[in-house]
């Protein structure tokens, strides 16, 4: 079972790895991670933000100017703005953010990563079912207005997070959270963490590493990142066939296993990792914020674009 987290990290600042020796590191950075490293979401702020500020890009006039009543009042009035909203309520408003939180994943319990709603999403407390639920609230007008907001948020938020590989999983490992990592990284974490870094390694897990790391490693700042990744062929390379939220799971889930996201090295689990894996999957975690921004487009424009 996928677990959500108290805390996503970031954001982070660089800074030279400490000299001290990786194998004295080592050691004390796996029992802090067993000890303290709890699951994270899907997507950190930026790739949230990504999601929704490529999103943004790519909707009709109509779209936006619907989005744009929605919003107002938001201190950031933009899909990028409250791509975090669902996630922020485990601060703000813990209550619902216990009563929301089976809406980011979803587990696919089956090894050929198909979707069967009575197994895999009870009473609809999934992220598939979620999407759908949403959408048709959004879609409704007579809806109250913060109704339709906050389904607006969600599905910028819940869109992103089905898209992220270890979201949709079928291992029984909580999405990767429970397997741990140490991760050699530059990047310092804030300060409630900051005691799973020692000497440039970090505690982590590879859901972690997926949620934020290999995004974050890049070096840019959200208009820099989106800037870059639009200036790429759109619509993205995809599976046309795959046109509806179970599809989209089922297609993350699939990722997993066929691009070897759990690390091995001699046919044996990994666990220690450095910046070579980020750079290794990047491309394929950018891939998955493209196509999530431009099924998020589309489904606004669907649902958002048509004359009242």
């Amino acid at each position: 079972m996928i677990r959500l987290p108290f805390r996503t990290p970031g954001p982070a600042r660089l800074r030279p790895a400490s000299s001290r020796a990786w194998p004295r590191a080592l050691a004390f950075v796996l029992l802090a991670a067993l000890l303290v490293a709890g699951p994270v979401v899907a997507w950190s702020a930026l790739g949230h933000k990504l999601v929704g500020a490529l999103a943004q890009r790519h909707l009709t006039p109509a779209a936006q100017a619907e989005v744009a009543r929605l919003l107002a009042g938001e201190s950031d009035p933009t899909l990028a703005g409250i791509a975090t909203w669902a996630d922020t309520m485990r601060d703000n408003d813990p209550e619902r953010f216990r009563q929301t939180s089976r809406w980011h994943y979803v587990n696919l319990s089956s090894d050929s990563c198909r979707y069967a709603p009575e197994r895999d999403c009870k009473d609809g407390q999934c992220v598939i079912a979620q999407i759908d639920a949403q959408r048709a609230i959004l879609a409704d007008r007579s809806q109250p207005l913060a109704a339709r907001r906050d389904a607006l948020k969600f599905l910028v938020h819940l869109v992103g997070d089905v898209h992220q590989p270890l979201h949709a999983n079928a291992r029984n490992d909580q999405g990767g959270n429970k397997y741990q990592i140490s991760l050699r990284t530059d990047i310092e974490p804030e300060a409630y963490a900051r005691d799973r870094y020692v000497g440039g390694v970090m505690g982590t897990n590879l859901h972690s590493v997926w949620d934020y790391y290999v995004l974050a490693e890049r070096g840019l700042d959200l208009a820099h990142y989106a800037d870059r990744l639009d200036h790429e062929p759109w619509p993205p390379t995809m599976d046309t066939r795959a046109l509806t939220p179970a599809a989209w799971a089922s297609e993350s889930c699939a990722l997993t296993e066929a691009r070897q996201l759990y690390p091995t090295r001699n046919g044996q689990d990994e666990h220690k990792l450095d910046r070579d894996y980020s750079e290794k999957y990047r491309a394929l975690a950018e891939q998955r914020i493209r196509i999530a921004a431009y099924r998020l487009a589309t489904l606004l424009n669907e649902t958002l674009g048509q004359p009242q």
